[in-house]
């Protein structure tokens, strides 16, 4: 019946019971009682629906309602009427008793049928990507290049094997050769995920955690971190200070447009959770998961600027396959410092990393490239003025996290 009633996609705005704060907006839909009270009854229904009735939910079903409620989702937060009496310069606005956290809520759930029907990339598309074109690259990887020493796969001019791979995630991106509208396009209208315990049994047991916070703003240090390394001191800065806030700092528009002002000073853009944001990068890491035996794969983004340094020095408790995308980087790789790797939330890891006897490596990553690095490795990144070769001086790359969990070691 809501997909027969329903046709104003663009009539759906945010109510907010006089102020702005993300568990006071409601759902409404102007000039529709039916379509309300339609919308409540269906996400009413979506909610108390176990793992198996969601998966009996006709798939065509599923899918409509999915694609609708997202578009229902993106447009509302472009309209937020604040509530007086509930009228707007296009005419009275219907109120659900539907929050946006409801909302997001049945989107996750339509999600895990959705989750269902997704395919994973073909092995030797992430093989020869990340691995190189030749049959036995993947065993030469494994034998000589995991958890020992770094791997630097360096593409051709006649070799795509990585654009290719990253080729729809890249397109979905828009770039127009503009840095701000690709900030724009990759920080604009983006909700906040919550990390899932990779041992979790049962989702709805995450979902009952964060159902009352699903559907809000990317929050900083969770979703995003904006941040950069001191070329004197060699110690991190932030462009925000969260510390600062009692509650989490949840990002906004005008956020968004300080990111901007941010990378013109030199700080580098970092965004948790391209995994869960899309399609293509959740294929990639759901198939490099399979392959090392793994119960998921990371994928983190970071935008730097010329002449910049983002994360300092610091080695991580997991393996990384940086991608370079856009733009160029150099990378100092150094010996491991002990002969244990870390373990899994190991609390050494960290930024105070002394190096002074260490062998370092350094590497030069151009779009296309790969470079792998061991858990335990200290490494930083820095990226030069623009050069005479083309390179637009800046850097986007992608960073592949093999989470090595105990039980899998």
């Amino acid at each position: 019946m809501f997909l027969q009633v329903f046709k104003r996609v663009e009539s759906v705005c945010l109510l907010s019971e006089g102020n702005q704060s993300f568990q006071s907006l409601k759902i409404g839909i102007r000039e529709d009682e039916l379509s309300v009270a339609l919308l409540s009854a269906i996400i009413v229904l979506i909610n108390a629906c176990n793992v198996e009735q969601l998966h009996n939910i006709p798939e065509s079903v599923s899918e409509a309602f999915l694609s609708l409620l997202k578009e229902i989702r993106a447009n509302a937060t472009h309209h937020l009427v604040i509530r007086g009496d509930v009228k707007s310069n296009e005419g009275r606005v219907c109120k659900s008793n539907v929050g946006v956290s409801e909302l997001a809520e049945s989107i996750f759930r339509l999600s895990i049928n959705a989750s269902q029907l997704s395919v994973s990339l073909p092995f030797e598309v992430v093989q020869r990507g990340l691995f190189g074109t030749s049959d036995s690259s993947f065993e030469d990887f494994l034998s000589n290049y995991w958890e020992v020493s770094p791997f630097l796969l360096t593409r051709t001019s006649e070799d795509n094997n990585v654009n290719d791979m990253f080729s729809p995630f890249i397109q979905s991106l828009n770039w127009n050769g503009s840095v701000p509208s690709l900030l724009h396009s990759i920080l604009q209208g983006l909700v906040s995920c919550f990390p899932i315990a990779s041992e979790e049994q049962n989702i709805l047991n995450f979902l009952n955690e964060v159902k009352d916070r699903l559907g809000c703003p990317i929050i900083y240090q969770q979703d995003i971190r904006v941040v950069k390394t001191e070329s004197q001191s060699r110690k991190e800065t932030h462009h925000f200070h969260p510390e600062c806030h009692k509650e989490p700092l949840y990002f906004t528009n005008e956020d968004v447009l300080k990111c901007e002002q941010a990378y013109k000073e030199g700080y580098t853009v970092a965004l948790r959770g391209l995994e869960f944001r899309y399609q293509r990068i959740a294929s990639i890491a759901d198939t490099l998961a399979l392959m090392f035996g793994q119960p998921s794969v990371g994928a983190n983004l970071y935008l730097t600027p010329a002449n910049s340094q983002g994360l300092a020095r610091h080695f991580d408790d997991h393996c990384v396959f940086v991608c370079q995308i856009f733009g160029s980087k150099k990378w100092t790789v150094f010996s491991q410092p002990g002969q244990l790797l870390p373990r899994l939330y190991d609390s050494l890891c960290g930024s105070d990393v002394d190096c002074t006897k260490a062998v370092r490596r350094e590497f030069f990553l151009k779009e296309g490239d790969v470079l792998y690095i061991p858990r335990g490795f200290p490494h930083e990144a820095y990226t030069n003025y623009a050069v005479d070769d083309g390179s637009p001086g800046f850097s986007l790359h992608l960073t592949l996290s093999i989470e090595v969990e105990p039980a899998f070691e």
